[in-house]
């Protein structure tokens, strides 16, 4: 059996680029998104949950989330996690809704959010070649175990470097939009 996966290299590097995309998703651009507060966990009934699964969160304007907890004694735990989650939001409470108005970003806020976009992408490079370095080890291990040849391995060590090339093109690019979108250009 060779050790040399193509699909499961393509799934891997794919993967990277998700996780990237993931990752940036939840930076700030000075836009009201529910997917800002998707990382937030909540403390309650003992366990810790995601926040999306205890309230209902919507964007009824641009520059602002709403919050709607379900059952009222979770609304102090929910405030307090939107509080600790370190996105600059003050939530106001009013009732069984939390209102979260989303603050202009400053200059020095924007080119720190850019900085930490360049930093989610170079971890999604990083895994990227190491999922190249993977395949390149199987690929010299199929080949020491005769099960294929030196021209195999070669012709498969170029389709492992296209790959890895194309992915760490997507992740640039994601990094790259997402760096403007922040910057305001």
């Amino acid at each position: 059996m060779p050790a040399y996966d193509k699909s499961d290299i393509q799934r891997r590097m794919a993967g990277a680029t998700e996780a990237l995309k993931s990752d940036l998703v939840g930076l700030r651009t000075g836009r009201a998104s529910t997917a800002l507060l998707d990382p937030i966990q909540v403390e309650v009934y003992g366990a810790n949950m995601p926040l999306n699964q205890c309230a209902t969160v919507s964007v009824p304007e641009p520059r602002m989330i709403s919050v709607q907890v379900w059952d009222r004694s979770n609304v102090t735990p929910v405030e307090k996690a939107i509080r600790n989650a370190g996105l600059g939001i003050n939530p106001i409470v009013d009732g069984q809704v939390i209102r979260l108005p989303i603050p202009d970003l400053t200059e020095e806020r924007r080119k720190e959010l850019a900085k930490l976009a360049g930093q989610y992408a170079e971890k999604a490079r990083i895994a990227a070649r190491n999922v190249r370095r993977d395949g390149m080890d199987a690929l010299k291990a199929d080949e020491k175990k005769h099960e294929i040849s030196e021209d195999e391995r070669k012709r498969h060590e170029t389709e492992v470097q296209k790959m890895t090339d194309e992915t760490i093109k997507d992740i640039d690019a994601a990094a790259y939009s997402k760096e403007q979108e922040i910057l305001g250009k």
